[in-house]
């Protein structure tokens, strides 16, 4: 029985290339020219190879509208090529590459372009400026610091605390984030016991690896390091100008010394229900003799008392904004503000009590340069501290009180004393009413802005002609006491109460 190529002799291997003027057709046939744009030439590629010539076909010329056959050129070889796509990208050097990967926006496609190949992962960690520990051993292995060189912000504190990472249970607080197991009910109401944070010794020799592979630190934010770890990372990082430090005790802020451009620092002592540390009146004057430069101070349950503050105010001749959060200060302290000469923002945020025995009016002193005062979340039913506390800022400009417990009239009535104010702000000031709200704001001769938000006791109907018209010449004012107040939506498009806005005073 003859085969398929006996009947066919295009099929034959060994077919006339020539072609036979007496075929069935009647006419010759022209030899069409095989290339690699033809994958179906049936002179050159098996008919069982067609596809696998078309798909490489369309592979090679991807992003191409002109083909080999239009071209006129042939390929270079006829065997097929198992990567057939190449590495445009290895034509580009380094620095242009880099130049492409810095106008994406964000971290995460950074992330995402590592994973291409290594030199792309290398690139990438380049770009990469903020980290974030969660893993100590990619720290002490060298690796944090190998793939992101260039680094100016990091975060070690979540992984220096020892915790399961899959426990499902993650505590959140401003300050920072516990991951908990069950074991935490025996913690003595601490979530986080001094065997669950890594030694100092472990803890500086981590930042030892980091302070030598980033040199170009800006910010840094640590948990229980001594005096050895921050002494490196002041020698080896020139540039650190913010430090965040938990866990840390007095004598471990003698390290700091040498940290000559540290401008902003947060030194958190004490976290209620989380860990307990103390920074006293020791660390404060340590502190304050080796950072002269400190523009930006929070204290964050730190002990103390006039001394520290007073060697705060004395050394730091820079420092433009305080923020004393949850203090444990002995009574007195209020005194020694008088030292901060330059001292512009001063902010006291969940504090238990301002002062119960700030002394004498004449020993209290003023800061002569401070413009704005913030309580938040602050009790305030003290009033011989309250008072004390507007007499030592009796020069402020910008007043806000928020969600302030025990503010009454009587209370409120102490801001008297300050008769530069020019804003005010109250939120969830639930037990002042508008009479004691009126009778300090119209004291205020030089008030022109106002913002009264969730102040139940403040009433529309008890608004008097006297306060109205004060309404009327302020710039801005917000006024929504209460979701019944019907004011500001009765002052909607009269011009009242914005800047340039007209006046209800009979000329």
């Amino acid at each position: 029985m003859p085969s398929p190529t006996d009947k066919n002799p295009l099929f034959s291997p060994n077919a006339d290339p020539i072609p036979n003027p007496h075929t069935d057709h009647g006419k010759a046939r022209r030899k069409r020219h095989s290339s690699w744009s033809d994958p179906y030439s049936n002179d050159r590629v098996d008919p069982n190879e067609a596809l696998r010539h078309l798909i490489l076909k369309m592979r090679l010329n991807s992003g191409s509208t002109t083909t080999h056959s239009e071209s006129g050129s042939e390929p270079e070889s006829d065997s097929l090529n198992p990567n057939p796509e190449p590495d445009y990208t290895s034509l580009l050097s380094d620095e242009l590459l880099l130049k492409v990967f810095g106008k994406f926006s964000g971290p995460k496609q950074h992330i995402s372009n590592s994973l291409v190949c290594k030199r792309w992962c290398v690139l990438c960690g380049k770009l990469i400026q903020s980290v974030k520990l969660l893993d100590w051993e990619f720290l002490e292995s060298g690796r944090l610091t190998f793939r992101y060189p260039n680094l100016i912000d990091v975060n070690i504190v979540p992984a220096c605390i020892r915790f399961e990472r899959n426990s499902g249970i993650l505590l959140s607080n401003k300050l920072l984030d516990v991951y908990l197991s069950s074991g935490v009910l025996e913690n003595d109401g601490f979530f986080v016991r001094k065997e669950d944070v890594l030694g100092s010794q472990v803890v500086d020799g981590g930042v030892r690896i980091l302070a030598e592979g980033c040199r170009n630190l800006r910010r840094i934010a640590l948990m229980n390091v001594s005096e050895e770890g921050l002494s490196c990372l002041a020698k080896e990082c020139e540039l650190l100008q913010e430090m965040e430090m938990h866990y840390c005790s007095d004598m471990a802020l003698r390290g700091i010394y040498n940290c000559r451009n540290l401008q902003i620092l947060k030194l958190i002592g004490c976290v209620n229900g989380i860990y307990d540390s103390a920074v006293s009146d020791i660390g404060m004057t340590i502190l304050a003799q080796g950072c002269r430069r400190l523009v930006k101070l929070e204290l964050v349950g730190c002990e103390g008392s006039y001394d520290g503050i007073k060697a705060i105010g004395q050394c730091c001749q820079m420092l433009e904004e305080l923020i004393i959060c949850n203090h444990r200060m002995e009574t007195g302290w209020l005194s020694a503000m008088s030292f901060c000469e330059n001292l512009k923002t001063l902010s006291i945020q969940s504090c238990k009590n301002i002062d119960e025995n700030p002394g004498p009016d004449e020993h209290l002193g003023s800061c002569p340069m401070l413009e704005e005062l913030h309580l938040r979340r602050c009790h305030m039913r003290d009033k011989q501290g309250v008072r004390a506390l507007f007499l030592v800022c009796q020069t402020i400009r910008e007043l806000v009180l928020e969600d302030c417990w025990g503010l009454d009239d009587n209370t409120f009535a102490a801001a008297t004393i300050c008769r530069t104010i020019r804003s005010l702000s109250l939120d969830g000031c639930s037990l002042l009413t508008t009479e004691g709200l009126e009778s300090v704001v119209l004291s205020w001769k030089e008030l022109d802005r106002l913002r009264v938000v969730s102040c139940n006791n403040v009433k529309d109907s008890e608004i008097t002609p006297e306060l109205a018209t004060l309404f009327s010449v302020l710039k801005e004012l917000k006024w929504r006491p209460d979701s019944q107040s019907l004011l500001l939506a009765s002052l909607d498009g009269t011009g009242i109460g914005q800047k340039g806005g007209r006046s209800l005073r009979r000329k």
